[in-house]
């Protein structure tokens, strides 16, 4: 046996060997890591194609404002019409019920009242303008022409009663016609001495010029004066037809007036006019001969009454209004056209659950109420509406009696409802709350859900992706390549 060999050769592992074999190891683990994460990424809610179709099995379309309508497919809300938002059977979304506590309850002065029963209907509030009754509208005209001598009603919205005197005109055609009836007269007496039955021709001319100086607006007074003196007068005196105020006038003194001028118009303000609209959606509730209160904010205790005596047959296209015509008697006065004031229509009132008009708020498409539900919460409730007299509302549905409804503060609570919904509509809980999974980011990005957030603990700040940093394949021995592992060696 030869002594200088070994009788057991043992082979040794080069170092070349066992730095080939930690590339091959970091090159694995790094595509593994890889994978995970390409998957994560193409997985919506983080957790990879199984819990991806789960996911979708698990999804429901919600209303957002109303959480209790659900359905399995999209569409639109039964309610309010609404877009359904999807949401996941296995988050709980948020309740759009708003919670406040008592001191800010306190603070934005939020107020409620009970649902009760009482008189509904039968009485509603419009706004109605005082108006001149047309029928009560006298123009003062002229027959004949001629000139104004003088004038005693000088300025418009002066007050005159019956046969008041107006102004004075001098007319050739008026002279003229006095002295024919004076004439008239005279042949009336000679024929009554000479007797006989011409006596009854003088009559006849008598009346004729008579009825002529009627015609042409001659007061009876001044005919009998003409008749008493015996001579005719240059100036006829024009008197007011009726009690009222003027309202125009068209006269001066000295100036010509033609036949068929009106140089003052005369209103008798004794009975006036309010001109109310009402929408066509409550048109049928309004009657010719209702009765109808109206209150001015110059008499603010005083209360006026009439009666409705004309609905118009026509509507307005840009208002969607009718005017509804309104008598009220006015002996003193106090109603004076162009004033403004509310008007309250009585009908026959009928016993009904209602509520404040303030406790609504109307969206455009609904009526929605919000409902005290206890321990400072409030919750939206759509509610069905039925007349209103201006301060109360009747309820046909969505309320019951008893139930407590906000009428202060609301619109506040509406907002922040509408957030609520909102936030539920993005998978967001209210601030305060703990954020959602998909809050939840890693670098890049990447959305996982929060178990792939947990490192495991045999590799804790040895990740995958950094399994090697600073020490990749191409750079495994840096200043140590393989045709330099033995350099020197």
């Amino acid at each position: 046996m030869n002594p200088e060999l070994p009788s057991n050769p043992t082979p040794q592992a080069s170092p070349r060997r066992f730095g080939v074999l930690s590339l091959v190891f970091t090159a694995v683990l790094a595509a593994g890591a890889a994978v995970v994460v390409m998957q994560l990424a193409s997985s919506p809610d983080g957790r990879g194609g199984d819990a991806h179709s789960h996911a979708t099995e698990d999804a429901l379309y919600q209303c957002p404002m109303h959480p209790g309508v659900t359905q399995a497919e999209p569409g639109d809300c039964p309610i309010c019409g609404m877009k359904l938002v999807r949401v996941d059977k296995a988050k709980t979304p948020v309740d759009p019920m708003a919670k406040i506590d008592p001191d800010r309850q306190q603070l934005i002065g939020l107020k409620t009242v009970e649902v009760q029963s009482g008189p509904v209907g039968g009485a509603w509030r419009t706004v109605g303008r005082v108006a001149i009754d047309e029928t009560r509208v006298r123009h003062v005209n002229l027959k004949v022409p001629g000139f104004v001598e003088k004038i005693y009603v000088d300025f418009v919205g002066k007050k005159v009663r019956k046969g008041d005197p107006l102004f004075s005109i001098y007319s050739p055609e008026l002279l003229s016609a006095q002295e024919e009836y004076l004439l008239a007269l005279r042949t009336e007496g000679a024929l009554a001495k000479a007797g006989g039955a011409r006596s009854a021709d003088g009559e006849a001319l008598v009346a004729a010029a008579r009825r002529k100086l009627a015609l042409w607006d001659v007061p009876p007074s001044e005919i009998e004066r003409i008749s008493r003196m015996g001579e005719p007068t240059k100036t006829l005196t024009f008197t007011s037809p009726v009690s009222g105020v003027v309202t125009n006038k068209e006269v001066v003194e000295g100036m010509k007036l033609d036949a068929g001028a009106m140089p003052y118009e005369i209103v008798d303000l004794s009975s006036v006019w309010v001109l109310a609209d009402v929408y066509e959606s409550e048109l049928s509730l309004v009657k010719v001969g209702m009765d109808a209160r109206l209150a001015l904010n110059a008499y603010p205790n005083r209360a006026f009454r009439g009666k409705v005596v004309f609905i118009d047959p026509l509507l307005d296209p840009k208002t969607r209004t009718v005017k509804v015509r309104l008598t009220f008697p006015n002996p003193t006065g106090d109603l004076r056209p162009e004033m403004f004031g509310e008007v309250v229509l009585q009908g026959d009132p009928h016993e009904g659950l209602r509520i404040p008009v303030d406790a609504v708020i109307d969206s455009g498409t609904e009526r929605v109420v919000f409902l005290a539900r206890g321990e400072g919460k409030f919750a939206p409730q759509v509610v069905k509406l039925g007349e209103s007299d201006g301060a109360f509302v009747e309820v046909l549905e969505g309320l019951e009696a008893g139930e407590r409804v906000v009428t202060r503060a609301n619109f506040l609570i509406d907002s922040e409802s509408r957030l609520r919904a909102s936030l539920s509509d993005r998978g967001r809980a209210p601030k305060g709350s703990e954020p959602p999974e998909a809050a939840r980011v890693l670098p890049g990005g990447l959305a996982p859900p929060a178990a792939t957030q947990v490192r495991p603990a045999a590799h804790e700040g040895h990740t995958p992706s950094r399994a090697h940093e600073g020490h990749t394949p191409s750079r495994a021995h840096e200043g140590h390549t393989p045709s330099r592992a033995h350099e020197g060696h």
